[in-house]
């Protein structure tokens, strides 16, 4: 607690510093949208002696900073209530990954009263496809309010230099237009921060060299990201009374039908595979590169050398598998209901320094059944990987 209040001290110094700088500050508020409100999550930090939080994320989530300031200020206005904080952060995973992990990193955990969730930034860099997503983000929201129809939701639009770029060009950003797009339909409130940043240093408040300097922000950025989601949290609860009762909440039609609202984890050791093929307990790299939380020192399946073989049954509408993608990296040949095969390289342009978490979809959108997927290493692969390795973390069904 004292790391995190010295974090909190640092952020709000900064806040302060930036308040007193040169120019008229923009307001906050022309980036919120409070829409339908946090009223269940009002009623649950006001009146249970226990509440949870959960944070869905990549790196910038993941990191001390707007997380920490967000949990104290939780905190210190409902303070007869023992908040349970889930920080499932994981740098580098956006909407694909979020969509099939949320089940074990979130709502395994029990009932969740306001989840946080941002993806925008790192399915910009990820190059994610925007129909993905769509899907994604949809699957989110569905899957979570399916299984908790209290749960109040918050999207989030982190900043980066590409999102600057395309705002001052006239246009919106795919991200960010897909999260506010989403949220509109579900109602959630939501905070475009990717504008708010580039509006201010249009604004000559600050600058990205100086005082934001990465799109994982300085001390003074995520600062900025802390001020502008507490005043969303001030909007949404201002004037909400004790003892309201939950509104009672129905899912709308969805907007796309193939959306991952059923999204999970596949186990590694339902596959059936040839010789080639390691189940490997506790996985960990043997050539010294970096690696994410959640994917070392877990169960993997490996192979790395052409031509090894599997193949997994599955029921549902998509199938996919996650990965982590390190300097030698293949590529692997895949066929989903015998149907034409087709190639996919797993090596990334993190590879090279990194044992980088890669989510691949092999197939969506399926007829709602039974499916057979079938894949195996192939000969080729990237110009720039040592060598033809496959290392499966989770298989990915919806």
């Amino acid at each position: 607690m004292t790391k995190i209040l010295l974090v909190f001290s640092f952020l709000l110094l900064c806040f302060v510093s930036y308040t007193n700088g040169q120019g008229a500050r923009l307001d906050d508020r022309n980036y919120i949208s409070t829409r339908k409100g946090l009223g269940n999550a009002f009623r649950a930090f006001e009146q249970q002696k226990t509440a949870t939080v959960a944070f869905l994320g990549g790196s910038i989530t993941n990191a001390p900073g707007w997380r920490d300031s967000v949990c104290i200020t939780l905190q210190r206005r409902f303070p007869k209530t023992a908040f349970h904080f889930i920080a499932a952060g994981i740098p580098s995973l956006g909407s694909l990954p979020h969509a099939f992990r949320l089940k074990q990193d979130v709502l395994d955990s029990g009932k969740v009263d306001l989840l946080f969730l941002e993806a925008a930034v790192n399915d910009e860099v990820n190059g994610t496809d925007s129909l993905v997503q769509l899907r994604a983000l949809e699957g989110i929201v569905r899957n979570a309010r399916s299984h908790q129809p209290d749960m109040d939701i918050i999207l989030m639009s982190f900043a980066d230099p590409d999102k600057t770029e395309t705002y001052n060009k006239g246009k919106v950003p795919v991200s960010v237009f897909n999260h506010e797009l989403i949220a509109g339909h579900y109602g959630l409130p939501s905070i475009n921060l990717a504008k708010a940043v580039r509006d201010r240093m249009n604004n000559q408040e600050f600058s990205w060299e100086k005082d934001f300097k990465d799109l994982h922000p300085s001390p003074f950025g995520q600062g900025i990201y802390a001020e502008a989601i507490r005043r969303l949290l001030s909007d949404s609860f201002d004037g909400l009374k004790s003892g309201r009762n939950l509104k009672k909440r129905e899912l709308p039609e969805p907007m796309n039908k193939g959306s991952f609202q059923q999204g999970r984890y596949g186990d590694i050791t339902s596959a059936v595979y040839s010789a080639g093929w390691t189940l490997n307990n506790d996985w960990f790299p043997e050539d010294g590169l970096n690696t994410r939380k959640g994917f070392v020192h877990v169960p993997m399946l490996e192979a790395t050398k052409p031509g090894a073989t599997l193949t997994l049954r599955f029921k549902g509408s998509a199938v996919g598998m996650s990965v982590v993608s390190g300097a030698d990296a293949g590529k692997v040949r895949y066929a989903i209901d015998n149907g034409p095969e087709k190639e996919l390289d797993l090596y990334t342009r993190w590879s090279k320094s990194l044992h980088l978490p890669w989510y691949v979809l092999f197939g969506s959108n399926l007829t709602d059944g039974d499916h057979v997927l079938k894949l195996r290493i192939s000969e080729n692969k990237n110009e720039k990987s040592k060598g033809n390795a496959c290392r499966i973390a989770h298989f990915l069904i919806n």
